[in-house]
């Protein structure tokens, strides 16, 4: 049985006059008798009663006429997704975020995704570090990850996203809390809260770095695995921080963000595997581009 004599099975049915339905169809009425018929002979009992003056369904007629529907609307859907398959209209996307970009990029993606890609089926992870991030590209854990900029293989491709400046994070109480803007050197007698240092973050060098160009190194360290971890230690009086500016979007209560005089930023970028991409990945890497520049 041939979709196209379920077609013509279909538009009889609803026709119940050969000439009519010929028309509909767009072919010759002897054309249309013959397909039918082949269909009965297929199906071993006869579909349509015909006499002179009307034309009707048997028994097996109207038992067939719910699967015939069936098969066509099936085959309608079918055509429509492997269109959007083909177009990046559809598909599975697993996306990794770093975790400062859990807080602000995550949720603007998973939103634009939801209102413009309805059919994409996103699988997003957050709180993850560079490493573990690039690491997944490698493997196909991940399609694409929004992650900082270090030394990556080249089988993965990297697209910069934005340039941020770090922000002080202070415990609420904290003397310096109540200023506009600090100095780097105003913290050098503090404990910092950072992320692991290498090979697990980029940011637990980056801080280091800039408290040496303002002329220290930090007192003690402490360590954390995710941001919002970091920032709730802060809270809670363990020390002080330097984070990307887009962590303020982590509203906790207990802490004060303070720019910097000095201008220290770092960057963000999207990785993906350089080849062998789908075009749902590829509709969600602009989506991404654009939320982030935006």
């Amino acid at each position: 049985m041939e979709l196209r004599q379920v077609r013509y099975f279909l538009t009889l049915a609803e026709e119940c006059h050969f000439g009519r339905a010929a028309a509909r169809l767009h072919i010759a009425q002897p054309a249309l008798s013959q397909q039918i018929r082949q269909l009965e002979n297929e199906l071993g009992t006869p579909l349509f009663h015909r006499s002179t003056r009307r034309v009707e369904l048997t028994e097996a007629g109207q038992h067939l006429t719910g699967y015939a529907r069936s098969l066509v609307a099936e085959e309608e859907r079918a055509r429509i997704h492997m269109t959007e398959l083909a177009t990046g209209q559809a598909g599975r996307v697993s996306i990794g975020f770093i975790g400062t970009a859990t807080y602000d990029v995550l949720p603007r993606v998973a939103l634009t995704i939801r209102a413009e890609l309805p059919h994409i089926t996103l699988e997003l992870r957050g709180e993850l570090l560079t490493p573990q991030l690039a690491d997944g590209l490698l493997t196909g854990a991940y399609d694409l990850a929004v992650l900082r900029p270090g030394t990556h293989p080249e089988s993965l491709g990297i697209t910069p996203l934005r340039t941020e400046p770090l922000v002080a994070v202070l415990p609420a109480h904290h003397p310096l809390a109540a200023h506009q803007r600090i100095s780097l050197d105003a913290l050098k007698e503090e404990t910092f809260v950072t992320h692991p240092a290498r090979p697990q973050s980029v940011m637990h060098d980056r801080v280091l770095d800039a408290c040496a160009r303002a002329g220290f190194q930090p007192s003690a360290l402490v360590e954390v695995g995710e941001t919002a971890t970091l920032v709730v230690l802060v809270a809670a009086g363990h020390g002080v921080a330097l984070v990307p500016a887009s962590v303020q979007s982590l509203r906790l209560d207990g802490v004060t963000y303070l720019p910097l005089h000095e201008t220290e930023s770092i960057d963000l970028v999207l990785g993906r595997r350089a080849d062998g991409n789908t075009p749902a990945v590829e509709q969600v890497t602009a989506v991404i581009e654009r939320c982030v520049r935006e």
